[in-house]
């Protein structure tokens, strides 16, 4: 079964998306990657949908507007993955982000925008939707939801190991003889990111490549003070998001410690930060090995920064699970689309502090009648190529 996986995750950079073919005996699951692709946003919804984020006030019409834009803009990546591969039978849309409501430690609600029905009638194909409050309500964080496919992908390795994610925020998944647990560790791209936009650091947005980082020094304590937000000191399971990592809260830290930084240094010491939060967490699980995914994998002084800090820890890139960094959790969402279609719950309660697993999202008709294939029980390995 052919399933397209779409996403944008909290960098809001672009559309990454992949179609993966899946097969199945007796719970063994195989996937071949049969197209993989990360398409920007248009500038000026880029621009919309970033004045549009916490901590920013927005209207109920400019979210109606954004779900449209943002549904047709994932309608058009799909549509043109689809006629490349010869067509998929359905798709699994993550949307964009673009609020995760957590008080007291709990998540309360989540809320994912791109409307997919635009999707559904561009490529004719049903559509899986809305895939993370299904754990909220069985109490779960919503997330990290890559940790049903971490725990595939490292199943039977000896010792602790482990997947981190380095999008606009790092999460990481740990696999041990005691079970599993994955959580969000901070941000990993997204101050960084918000910085390079906010100081018109560069065009791309990001700093491509640690150019910028390079070139500044890390301020301790700038640094000291970001690592004593009282988050990272929560127990696992927990998520966050930009809800609470964001330039505003950039700029009060600053404000109270070293105003008038410079740019370079204040993006060289969120950098560190990212590095340090990450390392403390992997050493103080135990891990022996890390896979690392994500577009933070593409920072050298991130990953050095890794290497430096875990010397006992093999450090290596996703791809040698097969799940290749950059489509990693397109991945993931064909996966769970497959995982729906069937009927097989496609979330693990240790990673995300739901009291049991579910079957995840909303599936929206293609251009017939819904014609689901039969049940599966479930998902004992997965292979990738």
């Amino acid at each position: 079964m052919r399933i397209l996986g779409l996403l944008s995750g909290t960098s809001h950079d672009g559309i990454d998306v992949t179609v993966v073919d899946f097969e199945e005996s007796d719970g063994a699951l195989h996937g071949t990657v049969l197209h993989e692709d990360s398409i920007p946003y248009a500038p000026d919804l880029r621009a919309r949908l970033v004045a549009a984020l916490p901590p920013a006030p927005t209207t109920l019409a400019e979210v109606c507007e954004l779900d449209t834009l943002i549904g047709q803009a994932f309608a058009e990546v799909a549509a043109a993955a689809s006629d490349a591969v010869g067509g998929v039978d359905a798709v699994c849309t993550h949307g964009q982000t673009v609020f995760h409501w957590v008080a007291d430690g709990h998540a309360l609600g989540t809320l994912q925008i791109g409307q997919p029905a635009w999707i559904a009638e561009r490529v004719g194909a049903p559509v899986v939707s809305d895939v993370r409050i299904r754990d909220i309500t069985a109490g779960g964080h919503g997330a990290p939801l890559v940790s049903f496919l971490d725990e595939l992908l490292l199943r039977g390795r000896a010792g602790v190991s482990a997947a981190v994610n380095l999008g606009g925020i790092a999460n990481m998944t740990v696999v041990g003889a005691d079970g599993l647990s994955a959580y969000d560790i901070g941000p990993a791209n997204a101050l960084v990111d918000a910085v390079v936009v906010a100081e018109g650091l560069n065009e791309r947005g990001y700093d491509a490549d640690a150019a910028i980082a390079r070139t500044g020094s890390v301020d301790e304590a700038l640094l000291a003070t970001l690592l004593a937000d009282p988050y990272y000191a929560l127990p696992a399971p927990k998520s966050t998001g930009k809800e609470h990592f964001h330039l505003d809260y950039v700029r009060a830290q600053v404000d109270r410690v070293r105003p008038g930084v410079a740019p370079a240094d204040l993006v060289r010491t969120l950098t560190e930060l990212t590095a340090r939060t990450v390392a403390q967490d992997v050493r103080a699980a135990g891990i022996g090995f890390l896979a690392v995914s994500g577009g933070g994998c593409h920072n050298p002084l991130i990953m050095q920064g890794l290497r430096d800090a875990l010397p006992g820890v093999e450090v290596v890139l996703a791809d040698e699970l097969g799940a290749p960094v950059d489509s990693k959790e397109a991945i993931l969402f064909a996966l769970i689309g497959w995982c729906t279609m069937h009927g097989v719950a496609a979330v693990t309660p240790g990673g995300t502090g739901a009291r049991e697993p579910r079957i995840l999202g909303t599936i929206t008709p293609g251009a017939g009648p819904l014609r689901m294939p039969e049940p599966v029980e479930g998902v004992r390995s997965l292979t990738l190529r």
